[in-house]
């Protein structure tokens, strides 16, 4: 191969290299910018006032109402709580706790994601003991969106424990008229249940972290090709001198 040749091979090859890295590093800087933009409406939407109950149940589009707090009245339809499976809450898996709760002086029902308790290991079809009242009960909680799904390996999933709760398949499975969102409920931990919710930004130093790397190789990628493809051309190579025989 002629050193020509050989130079514009190496210098196509460091420009990909280049161009693919740079655009890497701002492809993380552009998913951190959208969570923390995204961080920064949810706290906007927090720093509103408390969304009540007759707003809620006016409101046709519940997109509106997300991350707002909300203060609720119902009844628990403890009958259909669901455990959701795999969810983790200190880096230790367990369940969400999901019950229906039947708004008061309306036929609307709202999912509410009580809190988190741990998995039994030994027995994985145990259920946790959750004290449910059977009377009215007032909720304070943080309006979100339908629980978040996994990835389950059944299509259809029935039982008090679930990898993940569709809203359509429930409703139509418990009859009962679910509203097009959920509630994290907040306040304090209820023993077993405990309440520390993710929060949005989780992960952006991660991002920054990526974009740290991929803009790191590429300047690596630069030195080398300045140093190997450029400076050496101008360095004098001196013959090696032969030891005497």
């Amino acid at each position: 191969m002629s050193p020509k040749l050989r130079f514009c091979l190496l210098t196509a090859g460091a420009l990909l290299s280049l161009t693919a890295t740079l655009s890497l590093g701002r492809w993380q800087l552009s998913r951190a910018a959208q969570k923390e933009a995204l961080f920064a409406a949810i706290e906007s939407q927090n720093r509103l006032p408390r969304v009540a109950q007759a707003e809620l149940l006016a409101t046709p589009q519940l997109d509106s109402l997300l991350h707002r707090n909300v203060q609720l009245r119902g009844h628990w339809v403890a009958r259909r709580t669901v455990f959701l499976d795999n969810r983790q809450m200190h880096d230790q898996a367990g369940f969400y706790v999901v019950t229906p709760l039947q708004l008061l002086d309306s036929q609307a029902v709202i999912l509410v994601q009580r809190g988190w308790v741990p998995r039994n290991f030994l027995d994985r079809t145990a259920l946790p003991r959750i004290d449910t009242p059977g009377g009215l009960v007032d909720v304070q909680g943080r309006m979100a969106p339908p629980p978040s799904k996994l990835y389950a390996f059944q299509a259809v999933e029935s039982g008090p424990i679930r990898q993940n709760l569709d809203l359509a398949a429930f409703s139509a499975e418990t009859g009962l008229p679910l509203m097009a969102a959920s509630v994290f409920q907040t306040g304090p931990p209820a023993t077993p249940l405990q309440r520390d919710w993710p929060k949005a930004n989780t992960g952006v130093e991660k991002h920054y972290g990526y974009a740290f790397q991929w803009f790191g190789l590429a300047a690596l990628i630069t030195i080398l090709y300045v140093w190997f493809q450029i400076v050496r051309r101008f360095i004098p190579q001196h013959p090696r001198r032969r030891e005497p025989v």
